[in-house]
């Protein structure tokens, strides 16, 4: 009978690879918490009119000084702002989310179409909650430079922006085999929501408070969702089939 081999890199690889997963896990947890708690600073804030004076030094400050209804810098760039904010509009989103949908049902993931499908529908109607529930006046500082017509906090945008583009960068990088594709990935999701969110506030349609709880709570939605994401790993590793295994299937 051979005696048992020691523990080798190998052993040491996968105890260090177990550990570093649970630190991973603690730390989602802890960002989700952090989002939320920002997003209820902020709105206890305004509840209290604490953040007036730099809602509106911010906005002016993107505004021609010699005229308030023309934002800073030349016609192209305003053109720009509305191309980037038409990132976090519904077509622009539904379009996106049903074609990530359409490549993870091809690719046999029917979990990760779920798990998609929970975390925009969920990040909707929460956005609309929340919307109703605080009510909160459009900045009536300046000109809107695009068509508006739901309640200014939390900003829908920059909210549905994070839930979208941050969990659709988090279901690929999961898949994607090295490191800097992962972070490729995720910095283009990042920019995505940043730039949706800096938008609104450019165009005059939100107040900058109103983008910053947007991102707060579509960040710790999408945080959610990938934890959802990993507690289905942990069942598969446990011995379920993995995703794309079943009948028909093809091998790459």
């Amino acid at each position: 009978m051979r005696a048992p081999r020691p523990a080798g890199p190998r052993g040491w690889s996968l105890r260090r690879l177990l550990r570093a997963r649970e630190l991973v896990t603690v730390a989602l947890v802890a960002l989700a918490a952090g989002g939320l708690w920002l997003f209820l600073e902020v709105a206890e804030a305004i509840r209290h009119d604490e953040v007036r004076s730099l809602d509106r030094a911010v906005l002016l400050a993107l505004r021609d000084p010699a005229d308030p209804a023309e934002p800073l810098g030349p016609r192209w760039v305003e053109e720009m702002g509305r191309d980037l904010t038409a990132l976090g509009g519904t077509a622009v989103l539904t379009l996106v989310s049903l074609a990530a949908v359409l490549f993870l049902w091809m690719a046999r993931r029917p979990r990760s179409v779920a798990l998609l499908a929970v975390a925009i529908a969920g990040g909707q109607a929460l956005s609309l909650v929340l919307k109703h529930g605080y009510a909160r006046p459009r900045p009536d500082l300046v000109p809107h430079g695009s068509y508006v017509y739901t309640a200014s906090f939390p900003s829908g945008h920059s909210m549905m922006s994070a839930v979208v583009y941050l969990t659709l960068g988090a279901l690929l990088a999961r898949v994607l085999p090295r490191r800097r594709m992962k972070l490729l990935v995720m910095a283009c999701a990042l920019g995505a929501t940043l730039l949706t969110g800096a938008s609104r506030v450019y165009l005059g349609v939100h107040w900058p408070t109103d983008v910053i709880a947007g991102w707060a709570v579509g960040g710790s939605w999408a945080v959610a969702c990938w934890l959802a994401a990993d507690l289905l790993d942990r069942r598969r590793a446990r011995g379920t089939p993995p995703e794309g295994s079943g009948p028909g299937s093809e091998e790459a």
